[in-house]
């Protein structure tokens, strides 16, 4: 499995948990090893999925331009002009570990989704020579994002799984004929029962989350902040409501926890708000059964929406990418009352209105997915059936 880029973001943790176990049971003991390549390596040991598979870092680098291989990557590059000498280095791991009997996932859902991934090309390019099947599993992709270079490196997959139908259906306009519909993994992740937190009220507690991320797409500066102050506050004073924070990305460059810290420290003194996990010590699947517990949920990051959906939470996201809209339109037939756009922020009342029009919904939406997850999260283990065929 790779690139994966460390369980500080709980998504990636959550496909790569799920994913073990979807394999394992679509075709049991056809593996000798799972092995996870992984750019923080410390985040998934302290998730604890060194218990479930074998972790190898993703990237090593040398050690010492004193080392064998820096002085002949260095006369191969001055006096051969080999470029890649050093990258190839690097991904050592990979490499020798990609061999004619290897499956090869590629687990970013989203990597294809933020400028050109280099990287993955370069390490499909060579796993490929090395005679892997490679599989793209479980990934949304902006349509606008697929130019000839990227539509080259996945027609190259055996299969591309793409985790909602716009993306699916792009795939196919740019004839990716290996291009498969099925949904993201995670909607299989097992909770881990625990004891909620302090001030959690089972029943009456409506789960937020915030990410950095969003206020990158803002059209208008700091409104999705004032948006969720003002949501915050209108929780406090019109409903009773506790206010669970509940943060799914914890990463230095990219952390949930900055915003939802400056939320907490604005209405601490209420005591209605219970700020989740803040020293991140719950795991993907603990973190799934806390949002499992909320009444709805009000998120910006598209696996704590899986977790939430799959446990029949309704769940309002406010998004910014094909993702969001794609798994909203497969689950409920529209975008519409299910993904509000960071976009679409311009007053600072305009996350209270979206709220209040889906909480009146709010027992017929949790009907919904009552009724229709059963069937979506069916469809994930024959997809993974289908690879199996393949590697026969």
């Amino acid at each position: 499995m790779y690139p994966h880029g460390g369980s500080g973001n709980h998504g990636c943790e959550a496909i790569v948990r799920s994913t073990l176990n979807i394999m394992s049971e679509a075709m049991p003991n056809t593996f000798k090893e799972n092995i996870l390549f992984s750019r923080r390596k410390y985040e998934d040991e302290s998730a604890g999925l060194d218990k479930e598979c074998k972790i190898m870092e993703e990237l090593v680098p040398l050690n010492s331009k004193f080392s064998s291989d820096y002085i002949i990557g260095t006369f191969k590059r001055q006096l051969l002009g080999d470029k890649d000498y050093f990258d190839r280095v690097a991904y050592r791991n990979v490499f020798k570990n990609a061999g004619p009997n290897t499956l090869a996932l590629s687990i970013g859902g989203d990597n294809y989704c933020y400028g050109s991934p280099e990287h993955i090309y370069f390490m499909n390019n060579h796993i490929r020579e090395n005679g892997a099947n490679t599989i793209l599993w479980g990934c949304s992709i902006e349509p606008d994002a697929m130019d000839e270079r990227m539509v080259n490196d996945l027609k190259q997959y055996k299969f591309v799984y793409a985790r909602e139908t716009i993306t699916y259906n792009a795939l196919l306009d740019k004839g990716v004929t290996g291009a498969r519909l099925c949904p993201d993994p995670a909607f299989l992740l097992e909770t881990q029962k625990m004891d909620l937190p302090k001030g959690f009220q089972e029943g009456n507690t409506i789960g937020i989350n915030l990410s950095p991320l969003i206020t990158k797409y803002e059209t208008k500066g700091g409104a999705a902040f004032e948006n969720y102050t003002e949501l915050v506050n209108y929780l406090i004073n019109e409903t009773d409501h506790q206010i669970a924070l509940i943060p799914h990305v914890m990463w230095d460059h990219n952390d949930d926890r900055i915003p939802l810290k400056r939320l907490y420290d604005k209405f601490k003194d209420s005591g209605r708000l219970v700020f989740v996990a803040e020293d991140d010590s719950l795991n993907s699947m603990q973190l799934k059964y806390v949002i499992s517990k909320c009444n709805i949920l009000i998120t910006a990051r598209t696996h704590a929406s899986i977790a939430a959906y799959s446990q029949c939470v309704p769940t309002l996201v406010v998004g910014y990418s094909v993702k969001a809209r794609g798994i909203a339109h497969d689950l409920f037939g529209t975008q519409e009352g299910y993904v509000f756009p960071v976009q679409s922020l311009k007053e600072k009342d305009d996350l209270i209105k979206q709220f209040k029009s889906f909480a009146v919904r709010e027992n017929d939406v949790r009907e919904h997915l009552i009724k229709m997850m059963p069937e979506y999260k069916g469809r994930v283990v024959p997809a993974a059936r289908e690879i199996a065929d393949l590697i026969k």
